[in-house]
């Protein structure tokens, strides 16, 4: 992964035909707990599933010569594709078996894995659904804090759980790949905190406005192409 920062021009993520797009097509897989008698809340889950794609970029097998650098860069030579399966009792056993990384939050846990090709996921993980991921807070968010990084979601977009942590996740990436190399390894060393919340609605068209990474949709699934669905608001880009 390139160490210099990216603008949202240059992301991965724009809807404008690329040489990216003739690349043969990788998705990065995560996979929510979700037992019947113990959902997660659902807040937690979108920053749980924001950090897991953040510790599957900087762990040590995803660099250099590691076993999963090559899936890693194969991913991100074509569109970075991120799907939330859903998962509870044999069916997260079989998944934790794969080679992966659990990420646990407060009260959820999701499991990422290296990126597989776009139609041959591992038979334990394609077996999986991915509609139903509906979850709620138990009670009221508390506000972000100003001096951790924020993911805000667009007011305006009703998403499913797993439609947003899939964005959470874009823009936890777009972030990474904006910040210098010291903003990252401070990022790094303190455990990737960061905050997800709806935006206000009086304040989303002065983030869309502005230079911070904004995550479009390519409208495969729940919303219409091009639609914003993130800002990445980290404290060392807001100059």
């Amino acid at each position: 992964m390139s160490t210099e920062p990216t603008s949202a021009a240059a992301s991965p993520f724009r809807l404008a035909p690329a040489t990216r797009d003739h690349a043969p097509q990788f998705v990065l897989p995560l996979v929510v707990r979700l037992e019947r008698a113990a959902p997660p809340a659902r807040t937690d889950a979108l920053e749980t599933a924001a950090r897991a794609v953040l510790t599957m970029l900087t762990d040590e097998r995803s660099v250099g010569e590691g076993e999963w650098a090559q899936a890693l860069r194969d991913w991100q030579d074509g569109r970075i594709r991120k799907v939330v399966r859903r998962a509870r009792g044999a069916e997260w056993r079989r998944a934790e078996a794969l080679p992966g990384i659990t990420v646990t939050g407060r009260s959820a846990e999701v499991r990422v894995f290296p990126p597989v090709p776009l139609d041959d996921w591992p038979k334990d993980l394609a077996r999986l659904q991915v509609s139903g991921t509906d979850l709620d807070d138990p009670g009221p968010v508390p506000p972000a804090d100003p001096g951790v990084p924020a993911l805000w979601l667009n007011p305006d977009l009703a998403m499913s759980a797993g439609k947003a942590m899939a964005q959470a996740g874009h823009g936890a990436q777009l972030a990474w790949l904006a910040l210098s190399p010291e903003a990252r390894e401070a990022w790094h060393a303190t455990g990737f905190p960061l905050a997800v919340r709806p935006a206000a609605p009086s304040r989303w068209p002065t983030l869309t406005a502005g230079a911070l990474p904004a995550v479009r949709d390519a409208g495969f699934t729940e919303i219409a192409p091009g639609s914003c669905t993130v800002v990445a608001d980290h404290p060392a880009l807001r100059s």
